[in-house]
């Protein structure tokens, strides 16, 4: 049983530590994902596991490789906040691949991409001829960044001169039953307005309503919990 609750006992630790140590470090590791970036998560897994599954007479020593890691990362990240020139080095620059419909040879072998992989990413955004393209950008963090040429870009309300009202994002009221006290309040309403306003619909209680949400233009979606549908689409085999 000793083995049992100081095996517990390390996961935990190293469950702690890594929330603790990834609030720290931010969304940064886990949203841009940057060739340095993958690397200190790799390593920064790779030590909270031996804090885990390690040895229990070097827990401690795990532990403080841990906190000196987070440290170093944290001022890397820090210092490349605040220069510039660090911050090219450390995570590098994006790269022109294609300029005016025309591959940038030098450019791809530089960074080691492939005319196959350039495809790829040009067919995820739905673009298969690379002479409508204008301009690809290959990004620090692998992504590709892709301006079509004007000819072939989607028309938009303004190549019209037509006028357009402000949209905004929808406020979200109520999530999975649980009304969100604080976006009533930042909108001025309290819950007896939306109680009021469920009722108009046909609800008598919040825990009947997954989702609900305010748009800008003052008009609230509803999602039941039961949604009560004849014919739901079904898209198995089974």
């Amino acid at each position: 049983m000793d083995w049992l609750l100081m095996t517990t006992f390390q996961t935990g630790l190293a469950f702690i530590s890594i929330l603790v140590y990834a609030r720290i470090l931010g969304k940064e590791q886990v949203g841009q994902l940057t060739v340095y970036d993958y690397i200190t998560g790799i390593t920064f897994g790779d030590l909270a596991a031996m804090i885990a599954i390690g040895g229990t007479e070097k827990i401690w020593q795990h532990l403080w490789a841990l906190t000196v890691f987070v440290a170093l990362a944290f001022s890397a990240a820090f210092i490349t906040e605040k220069s510039r020139p660090l911050r090219k080095l450390i995570e590098g620059e994006p790269t022109v691949v294609i300029h005016n419909g025309k591959i940038l040879e030098d450019n791809m072998r530089r960074m080691r991409y492939s005319v196959d992989n350039l495809m790829t990413q040009l067919r995820d955004k739905n673009i298969f001829n690379i002479a409508d393209v204008e301009y690809a950008i290959l990004e620090t963090n692998g992504s590709l960044s892709v301006l079509p040429k004007s000819q072939h870009r989607p028309v938009t309300p303004q190549d019209l001169q037509l006028p357009t009202q402000y949209e905004g994002v929808p406020t979200e009221l109520v999530v999975d039953g649980q009304v969100i006290y604080p976006n009533l309040q930042q909108l001025n309403l309290d819950e007896q307005w939306l109680i009021a306003e469920l009722q108009k619909q046909g609800f008598n209680s919040v825990r009947d309503v997954v989702y609900a949400s305010l748009d800008a233009s003052g008009k609230l979606y509803i999602d039941q919990r039961r949604d009560n549908l004849q014919f739901p689409v079904d898209v198995d085999d089974k």
